[in-house]
């Protein structure tokens, strides 16, 4: 019988999972240490304040003083909001990979007209978007659409140093997504060239990559920091959604990163039918651990089916004739034997090593805590 953790929906499916004498897992031990390290609250508050205090400072003259990621979701839209909010000169910064619904279009541009913010949209040559996305298919592996979240971050590392810009805004939120399990969704450029050159003989031109040695350079000699200003504001992802609608007629997508068609894809047809993969698990895991649904609530969504079989079709056939893959390569690389990260090259022998040093010596890159870390320290192999 399967698993279940006693105050989670984490289950054995999930890499790494171990239980207590009690059945609580080393997922929800992790999620509280996570709490721990971000507390929301007045103690939240005091943090955000302090960070507040250092972007108006150093973008005093500049015309813009932080950089915001949007993809038209809820996460990315409300953080815009509460960007101008607080006084702040914020450029929009959009990744286009040729996926983007409507919607999603359609909402960054009802949001940012609203609210006057500058959009800049970086758009990739379609035809390394093509290969890259192709390669991580034959490379088998679990997350194909993590070059696009390479490629977001090195976009807006790029654009910050263009724009002497010292702080980004990232509308990740560990209480309402989770932490995903490193097998399911880690990448990196050492991996990405190697898929690459191994599966498509292609050289880049100008798809955004950063390696590790940029990353270092980005936040330790250029001090350009990323942020997650919901580790410490009070954030719900319903009560935001409804705030969006009702004030700037933004429309949802449909589902957790729906925005995206090909991100669609990975998480509907991709994960769960190739390798059993239902990412819901921690979503939902977090939503519970959050208090914002019961755990009874969270297990009787999880029973249901999340994706429209035709809806499900048509996303196959759409993403197969966008990167130029015929049905017949795709069943092809669908029946290969699974692959995860450490099946090929990467930085994660390095990131091991970082995650011994110290979290002082960490935060002169990062402002925050990497996930992994804490992964690692709670994880059995």
């Amino acid at each position: 019988m399967n698993q279940t953790c006693a105050i989670g929906l984490w289950d054995e499916s999930v890499p790494g999972i171990r239980f207590d004498e009690n059945g609580v897992s080393n997922y929800a031990k992790m999620f509280k240490e996570f709490v721990e390290l971000y507390p929301r609250g007045e103690r939240g508050l005091e943090e955000w304040e302090e960070w507040l205090k250092r972007i108006r400072k150093e973008g005093k003259n500049k015309k813009y003083d932080c950089i915001v990621g949007v993809s038209g979701g809820t996460d990315s839209c409300y953080l815009l909001y509460l960007a101008k909010k607080q006084g702040l000169r914020p450029l929009a910064v959009n990744l286009d990979n040729g996926f983007s619904s409507k919607i999603a279009v359609d909402n960054i541009k009802k949001v940012t007209n609203a609210l006057k913010i500058d959009l800049e949209t970086y758009v990739i040559d379609y035809e390394e978007v093509k290969a890259v996305l192709r390669a991580y298919i034959k490379a088998s592996l679990p997350w194909i659409d993590g070059p696009t979240d390479l490629a977001i971050k090195a976009a807006l590392y790029r654009i910050a140093e263009r724009e002497g810009v010292n702080y980004i805004f990232n509308g990740s939120d560990f209480r309402s997504e989770g932490k995903q399990p490193t097998e399911w969704t880690y990448s990196d450029a050492r991996q990405l060239l190697y898929l690459l050159k191994k599966f498509e003989h292609f050289k880049l031109k100008s798809f955004p990559y950063y390696t590790i040695f940029q990353f270092i350079k980005f936040g330790y000699l250029k001090k350009i920091k990323m942020l997650r200003p919901y580790y410490y504001l009070d954030y719900e992802k319903r009560t935001a959604q409804e705030f969006l609608k009702r004030e700037y007629n933004w429309e949802y997508y449909g589902g957790h990163h729906h925005e995206n068609i090909f991100t669609r894809f990975a998480l509907s047809y991709w994960l769960p039918k190739k390798f059993g993969i239902d990412k819901r698990i921690i979503t939902l895991s977090a939503l519970v651990m959050n208090g914002e649904i019961s755990r009874e609530q969270a297990l009787d969504e999880l029973k249901l089916d999340p994706y429209c079989a035709d809806e499900i079709q048509y996303d196959k056939e759409y993403v197969l004739k966008k990167i130029e893959m015929t049905n017949e390569e795709f069943e092809e690389c669908f029946s290969k034997p699974n692959k995860f990260y450490y099946d090929y090259p990467s930085y994660m022998h390095l990131l091991k090593t970082f995650s011994k040093l110290s979290i002082s010596g960490i935060k002169k890159i990062l402002p925050f805590t990497p996930s992994i870390f804490i992964e690692n320290q709670n994880r059995v192999n």
